[in-house]
């Protein structure tokens, strides 16, 4: 069967849901398709909350754990929006964090009656670390809530978190609304989806058209590895930067001691075929004779030799204080905790530098890495990561200076 072609009438921004565990992410995601399709773009292939939700673990009808990034796309008059729906759990925040560091754009979900909760917090940290660079609010559950007061009471404990993890908090729209209600009516009652539609304006203008990066060398993180039967071997995730085409060839880099050689034989995007892929698109790459097993979360498809893979490192570090969820010790020479790229994690040794005993939670620090020997990763210097140990974020940090 001929899929259909990929059109590249529009520009096309990365934005997707954030926040706590029952806030209301996947409904509102649900009920942002179906408003785009009932409004703007009638042949909208629309997603139900079950099949968004895909995955998760069910608890009744209108509640799932999100486990899986979920990928849904939506129109406004303006832009084409590739929309990830990320999971709110503590147990899921790796998958997490592999969603927002996709983002132009983010949309914090937080339900009124609830106001700002731990998740909320953790999400809004990861995001800064991840540098998504704008957030929208969109404060759920309204009509939840009887007294106004206590709505002006969240939005402004929401705009003093926001600041607080350096957001501009005065300046980010707050959209009150009702998720639920917008889907229940499929995206069809103006009336109440006025809040879904005041969402799609505000991300329309408050979130620029990024500026990609298509001049430079193709580079795509890989985020999760299908096989398709009679066709080969695919590859998903970002573009970060570069294009790609049938028939160019790439390297696979890192988590093994040599890059591997390969020919890509097919790009798409939400089950359309692309030209080409470019920075910014959410692709699927068709790799020519490559098994299920010689590709895996973490790695990355590169133009030859444009990217090397390395384990050991210089890098600028924050530390989290305790009030951030962070350690609450210092550590020493010799922590081991796993150092998260892109999409993966790998366990690697830091080393502070001669004369630091140890350092503090809170703290800013120079220190060199060093990586397991067999999980290489694939960096430039600038290349940012997180820091996680049981479970947590403890620390961000860039590369400085790559030594091996």
């Amino acid at each position: 069967m001929a899929k259909d072609v990929f059109s590249r009438t529009k520009p096309h921004v990365n934005v997707g849901t954030i926040g706590h565990i029952d806030h209301g992410k996947t409904t509102l995601t649900t009920a942002l398709v179906m408003r785009s399709a009932a409004k703007f773009k009638p042949d909208l292939k629309v997603k139900t909350y079950k099949e968004i939700a895909k995955g998760g673990t069910e608890r009744d009808e209108l509640k799932t754990v999100t486990i899986a990034v979920a990928h849904v796309e939506y129109e406004t008059p303006t832009r084409h929006y590739a929309h990830i729906d990320c999971p709110g759990h503590a147990d899921y925040i790796k998958n997490m964090i592999t969603g927002a560091a996709q983002m132009d754009g983010a949309i914090l979900v937080v339900a009124a009656n609830d106001g700002p909760m731990p998740q909320t917090r953790e999400h809004l940290l990861l995001a800064r670390q991840v540098n998504v660079p704008y957030i929208v609010v969109f404060l759920n559950k309204v009509d939840t809530v009887d007294d106004p007061e206590l709505l002006e009471l969240v939005e402004l404990e929401l705009r003093e978190l926001l600041t607080k993890y350096e957001f501009p908090g005065d300046k980010i729209p707050i959209i009150r609304g009702n998720a639920l209600a917008a889907m229940q009516c499929m995206g069809k009652d103006d009336k109440v989806c006025e809040c879904i539609d005041k969402l799609l304006e505000a991300l329309d203008s408050y979130i620029p058209t990024p500026q990609r990066e298509e001049d430079k060398p193709f580079l795509m993180s890989i985020e999760d590895v299908f096989s398709i039967k009679g066709r080969g071997t695919v590859g998903t995730g970002r573009i970060e930067r570069g294009k790609v085409k049938v028939g160019d060839e790439v390297e696979i880099v890192g988590l093994m001691k040599a890059p591997r050689k390969t020919v890509v034989t097919g790009v798409e995007m939400f089950n359309k075929t692309l030209e080409y892929g470019m920075a910014g698109d959410n692709v699927g790459v068709l790799l020519r004779g490559i098994e299920r097993t010689d590709l895996e979360r973490g790695q990355v498809l590169a133009k030859p030799s444009s990217i090397t893979p390395h384990t050991k490192f210089e890098c600028n570090v924050y530390v989290l204080s305790k009030e951030e969820g962070g350690r609450h010790t210092p550590f020493f020479s010799g922590y081991r905790p796993q150092f998260y790229f892109r999409t993966t994690d790998v366990t690697g040794t830091a080393t502070l530098p001669e004369g630091v005993e140890m350092c503090m939670p809170g703290d800013n620090v120079k220190m060199t890495v060093e990586l397991i020997p067999d999980s290489p990763i694939a960096m430039d210097e600038g290349l940012r990561f997180a820091i996680r140990e049981g479970g947590k974020t403890v620390g961000s940090g860039v590369v400085t200076k790559i030594l091996a």
